[in-house]
């Protein structure tokens, strides 16, 4: 019974670190000044073109940092900027940065 308890919990430590911090994510983004581009509030940016990333699911971030990173690979995005912010981040760097972006209040949402 032991075993399983803490079996269990080390597998919730390991989820939870998985998920993406949110503290390190806004670290990372002032480090990164993803504001200078996505505005302020990360929901408002300077040019029509560059998305809003407040308020975006955590798993579409995440992917699009992936796909930065990966540039002009196979399921990969390119775009010189991005993919100079994303080089340095670890697998780790941006899961916090979605999790962090997602936790922000956003504009987007499905109208009915």
């Amino acid at each position: 019974m032991k075993k399983m308890i803490v079996s269990l919990l080390f597998s919730a430590v390991s989820f939870g670190a998985a998920a993406g911090n949110i503290d390190a994510g806004k670290a990372l983004s002032e480090k990164y000044s993803c504001a200078a581009c996505h505005g302020k509030d990360l929901g408002s940016p300077i040019d029509p073109s560059y998305p809003k990333l407040a308020g975006q699911h955590k798993d579409y971030l995440e992917h699009a940092l992936v796909a930065y990173k990966r540039g002009d690979g196979a399921n990969g995005r390119n775009n010189p900027i991005m993919g100079g912010v994303v080089k340095p981040l670890s697998s780790q760097d941006m899961k916090d940065l979605a999790a962090y972006l997602h936790s922000l209040p956003g504009t987007l949402m499905v109208r009915r």
